[in-house]
């Protein structure tokens, strides 16, 4: 296990100062250059020489920490919090108040060690970098995930001695039978330095005002759209919202008023909306040593809380959830814990094999009643290492391939605490998303992106949740999961409205993000969407492996072995039954007409005639007869044009964006005439 650390960068004048929630101005626009290099995080012998700074980001503990130990080698140890911008603007008021939790625990927890936890506001390269020179310090410390521009330390999970020969099946790899890491101990830390200036923690309200003022804060109109659900503007247009779904949302808030009311003083869920389990390090090991012994029973108060507001919040979501995803529940309530990195993923894993030779030795239930408790939570550590690891393994690879050949690169983005895979390329021009079907992934349009960027575009692919190199959790699929989805990463990683391209389900999907959210999308392109065109429809009523040579009808050898190889590959990664059972409760019922009634003459469809799943031909002739403001482009293809014959599409849909991009300066005379050319 290696622990990198940053050189020293030489100092300039020092600065003292107590901070408030005002960044801080640094007197030198210059950035902490990070120079690498190895160290060792067993240190064996003494003391090192000079001071250290410790900067703490997703891994609030002293616990299970790597980093901490390493630093703790040196004469001096200044842990360092900074509320940046960055990072904070990812979050929701329920996750402000669970980091407030966190970072004072670990405050606390600091200075029952002899040290404290500077808090600072900012830019975090120029904090850590007036800090260094303020404090002198040799090395400067912080984690490997989450920060994409530095090596840092990290605390792996299995006992791996070589990323590149890591297996990209999830059955090859757990045949390995690798060794998991053991948690560590908490160091001696040298003494808290004095005279400096170690801030204090701001207030919830603060912290909600440094938001307000940040740079990177979302134009309001955009921050309503991320914080509005899917359901929720259905409902306020009385579409898609039966009793059900309502009677449950109110259940549900009713349920959460009861552990208000019932909470005991120690409760775990100490946010106001009381979703997920919060606190420090002692507060969440407390919690889930009380989740792992749900159906056992327990005197101690503090676990009884737990267990109540258990009974509420989580069997609840069992109910809903569970009985078709057994053990939801752990990435539910522990998620946002294991997020901020309060507990370790290797101390979960320790405490469930701990619980389970408890009830194995008698000391529990010999009925096994907690055994698929224990199970959950063991598999959501193991599985969500699995998808970091196959994250780090595509990196490596992508960047290799970058070098080789100049193709595009993968990267990954995190929502709500998922990986989610993504490439990007171009530097310029109009924005275009492209989104695959049900089973596929982002290099389904490998033919596409490039072509695209050569047409003085700039291009983003994604692999949905559930699918390919991104992470399967055990959450309910749904249509309008995936649009928010979409949603949120026009928002947070793109930036701007974006031509919407959709195949198969991924049509349907980029409809929903077009019709709930017009301002995300400059123009929509279905190739080959799921969903219906209704004549006439005017409102819609209240609240499921496919063949591939036969989707490729015209050009069969384009259906390679990579592609169908992939598809084998992530069929066996860890959660993919619950994805793969979201095709059999996928609801299009909203017709496509109703979601797009919004973008008239700024719908494109490219339809191959020759489909095997639906009805091209019907399908057309509906569009043509009824809908004369969508415009239709029908080639010699199967359900996967874009694949089959990609520069057939990648011309239509340059042109098509050209047009849509053009159509903003000219007029809607010289936009009507572009969309008759196409047409012909």
């Amino acid at each position: 296990m290696a622990i990198i650390v940053f050189s020293r960068i030489p100092s300039f004048t020092n600065r003292r100062r107590s901070v408030s929630l005002t960044p801080v101005q640094c007197s030198s626009s210059a950035i902490v250059k990070m120079s690498t290099s190895n160290a060792i995080t067993n240190f064996n012998g003494g003391k090192s020489t000079g001071a250290a700074v410790l900067w703490y980001k997703s891994d609030l503990r002293v616990d299970d920490h790597p980093g901490l130990i390493a630093a703790s080698k040196h004469t001096t140890v200044v842990p360092l919090y900074v509320f940046d911008h960055r990072i904070l603007r990812h979050f929701n008021e329920e996750m402000f108040e669970l980091l407030l939790f966190a970072v004072k625990d670990l405050r606390s927890s600091l200075k029952d060690l002899g040290s404290n936890l500077m808090i600072r506001v900012g830019r975090a390269e120029s904090v850590i970098q007036e800090l260094v020179n303020e404090v002198r310090a040799a090395n400067v410390y912080t984690q490997e995930e989450d920060c994409p521009k530095v090596s840092l330390w990290r605390a792996p999970f299995y006992d791996i001695k070589n990323m590149v020969d890591l297996p990209l099946s999830y059955d090859e790899f757990q045949r390995l039978k690798l060794r998991v890491h053991s948690p560590i101990s908490d160091p001696n830390l040298p003494g808290e330095v004095a005279d400096l200036a170690w801030g204090s923690l701001p207030t919830l309200d603060d912290l909600k005002e440094f938001i307000d003022e940040s740079p990177y804060k979302l134009k309001d109109s955009w921050n309503l759209i991320k914080n509005t659900s899917a359901e929720y503007v259905l409902q306020n247009e009385r579409i898609l919202m039966s009793d059900g779904v309502t009677n449950s949302q109110s259940n549900l808030n009713s349920l959460a008023s009861q552990i208000k009311k019932k909470r005991l003083k120690k409760s775990a869920f100490i946010t106001k909306q009381g979703n997920f389990v919060g606190g420090g390090t002692s507060d969440a090991l407390n919690a889930l040593a009380a989740y792992l012994r749900y159906f056992e029973g327990t005197a101690r108060d503090d676990w009884q809380d737990f267990i109540l507001a258990a009974y509420y919040c989580w069997v609840h979501e069992r109910l809903r959830n569970a009985e078709t995803r057994e053990g939801a529940s752990f990435g539910f309530l522990f998620g946002p814990v294991l997020q901020l990195g309060v507990v370790s993923r290797r101390r979960v894993y320790d405490e469930t094999i701990k619980c389970e030779k408890d009830r194995n030795g008698g000391f529990l239930s010999p009925f096994g009643y907690s055994s698929f408790i224990i199970a959950a939570a063991a598999d959501h550590v193991c599985s969500r290492e699995w998808y970091r690891l196959l994250a780090s393994r595509s990196q490596v690879a992508s960047r290799s391939q970058v070098d080789s050949t100049n193709r595009y690169s993968t990267r990954y983005w995190r929502c709500k605490g998922h990986l989610i895979q993504y490439a990007v390329m171009g530097r310029e021009g109009p924005a275009i998303l492209l989104v695959h079907g049900f089973g596929a992934f982002l290099e389904h349009y490998c033919d596409n992106i490039i072509d695209l960027v050569e047409g003085d575009n700039r291009v983003w692919a994604i692999t949905l949740l559930g699918f390919g190199r991104s992470e399967k959790p055990n959450v309910v699929y749904t249509e309008l999961m995936w649009a928010e989805l979409l949603r949120n990463f026009i928002i947070d990683v793109v930036g701007e409205p974006v031509h919407l391209v959709g195949n198969s389900f991924g049509g349907y999907f980029v409809s929903i993000v077009a019709g709930l959210w017009p301002a995300l999308s400059r123009s929509v392109v279905l190739l080959h969407s799921a969903g219906h065109y209704i004549p006439g429809y005017s409102s819609v009523p209240p609240f499921k492996e496919r063949k591939m040579k036969r989707c490729y009808p015209t050009k069969t050898d384009r259906a390679d072995e990579g592609f169908l190889n992939e598809m084998v590959r992530a069929s066996y990664d860890p959660g993919v039954l619950v994805v793969l059972e979201s095709i059999f409760t996928f609801d299009p019922s909203i017709p496509l007409n109703y979601l797009l009634k919004g973008f008239k003459e700024k719908v494109l469809i490219i339809q191959g005639m020759k489909d095997p799943i639906s009805d091209s031909k019907t399908k057309v002739r509906v569009v043509k007869e009824h809908f004369k403001e969508i415009v239709i482009k029908e080639l010699d293809a199967g359900h996967c044009p874009h694949d089959e014959v990609p520069k057939e599409v990648n011309s239509i849909i340059q042109e098509w964006v050209i047009n849509i991009e053009s159509s903003q300066d000219f007029g809607t005379k010289r936009w009507k005439q572009n969309c008759s050319n196409l047409r012909k």
